[in-house]
């Protein structure tokens, strides 16, 4: 692996074995390097793969101004959080975490705290990507030296979904969060139930919900289009196809969208179990 463009002293660009542009980042990786030297691998502590030069220059101008600790936090907290939600995550994560835990620290540091006002909701519809956020904040002290306060794992948190469901920003999640709470709050006052936060289908529930809102805002709602399973969950279900109806209701008034027959369906049976619970 060949330096190609020292970025600073513990960043360069160069290409993989594969012939893909990258970023090499290590502590001391640039340091007294020029184009054409070799790169010391065992300095390299993580390599970024992006597509596009306008996509690696931005990653470029990002990683040169944040301070190597809060990027080498970014990076663990990542590593972390991909094996814990066994999932693969966008490199833009990587950006977007670097960029909050330093912008954190510095209004730490100058007493400007920044209250999550979505932390209670993030706890709820989201406990596996908060408890995620929770080790994060170890992380970034083990890093930094720097103890942030809970808000911020709730902060993280957010983060972790928005990678998760490929939203473009942290918009997307907030809307998906309010739009589940008011489902929620629609079940409620029609069955004039609490429902029991820690049953498993109350957990059902939030995942579909999660995945619904990602559907139905993106364009890819379930339509299978069968009628005749509809029109038997409608008839048998008739409180909780009024319960869907009043749903449907907020959701093209809000949003000007139709809920397909199928989306209609699914949403009778976990509400079905979820108050019959």
């Amino acid at each position: 692996m060949k330096v190609e463009k020292v970025i600073n002293n513990n960043l360069v660009r160069s290409h993989d074995d594969a012939g893909r542009e990258i970023l090499a980042m290590g502590c001391g990786v640039g340091f007294k390097k020029k184009p054409g030297d070799s790169v010391e691998e065992e300095k390299v502590e993580k390599v970024y793969v992006l597509k596009g030069e306008e996509q690696l220059r931005h990653m470029e101008e990002m990683l040169s101004a944040v301070p190597l600790e809060c990027i080498q936090a970014a990076n663990e907290i990542v590593d972390y959080a991909v094996i814990s939600l066994g999932k693969s995550l966008s490199n833009y994560l990587y950006l977007n975490l670097c960029d909050h835990i330093y912008f954190a620290i510095k209004r730490f540091r100058e007493g400007i705290p920044l209250q999550n006002a979505l932390l209670v909701e993030i706890r709820r519809f989201y406990s596996h990507e908060y408890e995620i956020g929770r080790e994060s904040l170890q992380i970034i002290e083990k890093r930094t030296g720097v103890s942030l306060p809970e808000d911020e794992a709730g902060f993280i948190a957010m983060h972790l979904v928005n990678a998760e469901m490929d939203f473009n920003d942290m918009g997307n999640t907030q809307e998906m969060m309010k739009i589940i709470r008011h489902i929620l709050n629609i079940v409620r006052y029609h069955f004039h139930v609490e429902l029991d936060e820690e049953s498993i289908h109350y957990e059902r529930f939030i995942t579909h919900l999660k995945f619904f809102v990602k559907r139905v805002f993106s364009g890819q709602e379930l339509d299978e289009n069968d009628e005749s399973f509809f029109i038997m969950f409608k008839n048998q279900y008739k409180e909780e196809y009024a319960c869907v109806l009043k749903v449907y209701e907020y959701i093209r008034k809000e949003y000007g969208i139709l809920l397909t027959n199928d989306e209609i369906m699914y949403l009778i049976i976990h509400i079905r179990r979820v108050i019959m619970k």
